[in-house]
């Protein structure tokens, strides 16, 4: 296949907006899978992304489309919706020459339609509008042209019109997308330079690394390096292309899309963004690559029996290789034993993120109360990154602790305008601003603690707009604030994996709450259990679980009263002791139960 006639493009949009689907209609329409294997959603191949209807992994695929008496190759790599899986979206920009941009003719613009516009333009792909769901009752594909048109300074009849669902015009986008998106223009003849855009591992064939190939030309028996470290050899087994699965070829060219087999047992060597290269004649520079990505929130992953640590340790690594947002580093906890601290973009990367690792490797976990980074700034000048609460210094020499701030877009019917303000002022935001986007639709800006945002935030404001508000987020550096440590005590043991770091106002609160919380959930011992929520060495909240009674006069068929005291005497003396060297049994519900703290 000629670069020319090759076109690699990838789909981005808002959440449900229709993206799965309008892959489904593409691959039908080039007859790239035959009638009997096709499915809904048929690019999710993750049962956990089927089971929530979202996508969570970008995918590739080749697919032949005839204009005329041309053969085009398209490489269409899907991307995920979710504002968590905007690094996946990054990733896939980065190997691709065109996006289409996919609106909802019902919805409008959403927050993130805007934010993926934006790091599309910025990684200068060639955008393809279209209107999608116009075959629905409420779908106003002019208004929503318009809307489209007006963002991205185009004319409204160069906005594609179509029915994911329905199939209509979807042989319409082909074509556009053939015209529209440039040629790839690498140099075939030059030394090999190939992109790592994704990365699996196959228990028998290694790592097996996806790539783009940018220059040269990359096929079985030759010797590659990666760039980081160029001093290993591996030598190639096998090339091919991705179509819901692994095609082998003979070659891949620049510009193409495929994978590689090189037998790579080390699942840290094929790393997302790394460069491949002729081990022979390697390229003078290396692809740019991905920027690191920061982790947003963190938690505490720990296996409930200790002696799968090791198991927990190869999942992450496994997992790492697929998720590059992903990061972790172990640590040892005094109730929960040894695990790791893991980075996420967000709450919903976690749970991904933690039930992939349940589902693919079978492991049974214990998560922590999902945290932030804070910056804790002493009288001496020097500063300190704490993410886990139990590191958090405090006294005297603490000047001050400020905490991340991120600036969220939120789009909304102008009817909720009223419960979105409650909640960003309940969530301690600043007010930046509000614009319509038409007679019905507005925007909000507004700056949250990122604390404030990662537990349940986003499902409160589906709630206040009864599931029209979209959001999005991005980062926008560290602020000075009132934050203290809350500790929960069970019988005046600090449990560290209920730790965190909360805003002075709401602590109280929080510490009662959850106090009352775990009063339900941990089972009555033998002796009473008492459950504390302290600042520091002031307690702020206090539950008690009653023991559970055992009648130890019934075997007394009368006599003297003395008898009775006497076994009661002896009883308060056993459960006496029993309290001082008894251990509280908790449940992995209770951990889990910091999560749904209402």
């Amino acid at each position: 296949m000629h670069q020319q006639h090759v076109r690699n493009f990838c789909i981005v949009a808002h959440i449900d907006h229709g993206k799965s689907t309008l892959a489904d209609r593409m691959i039908e329409a080039t007859g790239t899978l035959e009638q009997r294997k096709m499915r809904s959603q048929v690019l999710d191949t993750m049962d956990l992304e089927r089971e929530r209807g979202i996508t969570i992994k970008l995918n590739a695929v080749r697919m032949t489309f005839m204009q005329g008496d041309t053969a085009y190759e398209l490489n269409l790599i899907d991307t995920p919706g979710h504002v968590d899986f905007t690094y996946e979206v990054s990733r896939s920009l980065a190997a691709c020459e065109g996006a289409v941009l996919v609106v909802d003719a019902t919805q409008g613009v959403q927050a993130q339609t805007i934010s993926n516009l934006f790091l599309a333009t910025d990684a200068g792909l060639e955008i393809v509008p279209v209107i999608n769901k116009i075959d629905l009752p409420a779908a106003e594909p002019e208004r929503r042209a318009k809307e489209l048109g007006d963002l991205i300074g185009i004319p409204q009849e160069e906005i594609l019109r179509v029915s994911a669902k329905a199939g209509t015009g979807v042989d319409e986008l082909l074509a556009a997308i053939i015209d529209r998106v440039p040629a790839p223009d690498g140099d075939t003849d030059g030394p090999l330079r190939a992109l790592i855009f994704d990365s699996y591992y196959d228990r028998y064939r290694g790592a097996v690394p996806s790539i783009r190939v940018v220059d040269g030309t990359i096929k079985a028996g030759m010797d590659i390096a990666f760039g980081s470290h160029a001093e290993d050899r591996y030598e190639v087994a096998e090339v091919g292309y991705l179509q819901l699965g692994r095609h082998k070829i003979d070659t891949l060219r620049a510009g193409q899309v495929g994978y590689v087999v090189a037998n790579v047992r080390g699942v840290q060597e094929t790393r997302v963004g790394d460069t491949v290269l002729d081990a022979n004649h390697p390229a003078a520079t290396h692809l740019p690559g991905y920027r690191d990505i920061h982790s947003m929130v963190f938690a505490g992953l720990y296996p409930t029996e200790s002696v799968r640590y090791e198991e927990l340790r190869d999942a992450l690594e496994k997992l790492q290789l697929n998720d590059g947002a992903l990061h972790y580093e172990p640590e040892t906890s005094v109730a929960l034993g040894f695990g790791f601290r893991c980075g996420f973009l967000g709450l919903l990367h976690m749970d991904i993120v933690r039930e992939r690792l349940e589902r693919e490797f079978n492991l049974e976990l214990i998560t922590t109360v999902p945290n932030v980074e804070y910056i804790v700034h002493f009288a001496n000048g020097e500063q300190e990154a704490v993410e886990n609460p139990t590191k958090m210094p405090t006294g005297p020499h603490v000047d001050r602790v400020e905490e991340p701030y991120v600036k969220a877009r939120i789009t909304a019917p102008s009817e909720y305008i009223g419960g979105i303000m409650e909640l960003g002022k309940e969530r301690r935001g600043d007010y930046i601003g509000m614009e319509y986007i038409d007679t019905e639709r507005v925007q909000f800006e507004w700056d949250f603690p990122l604390g404030e945002i990662i537990l349940d935030f986003y499902d409160r404001l589906k709630t206040v707009t009864r599931g029209y508000a979209g959001m999005d987020y991005e980062f926008d550096g560290y602020r000075p604030s009132n934050l203290v440590k809350l500790d929960m005590l069970i019988n005046g043991d600090a449990i560290d994996a209920f730790s965190v770091i909360i805003h002075r106002d709401k602590a109280h609160e929080w510490g009662r709450k959850l106090a009352s919380k775990l009063r339900e959930l941990i089972p009555r011992q033998l002796f009473e259990v008492a459950i504390q929520a302290a600042i520091g060495n002031k307690i702020v909240s206090r539950e008690t679980i009653k023991p559970l009674r055992k009648n130890v006069t019934a075997k007394c068929y009368g006599g003297d009263i003395t008898r009775k005291r006497k076994l009661l005497e002896k009883q308060k003396e056993g459960k006496r002791r029993m309290k001082r060297v008894g251990t509280v049994e908790i449940p992995q519900e209770a951990f889990l139960a910091v999560l749904k703290v209402e």
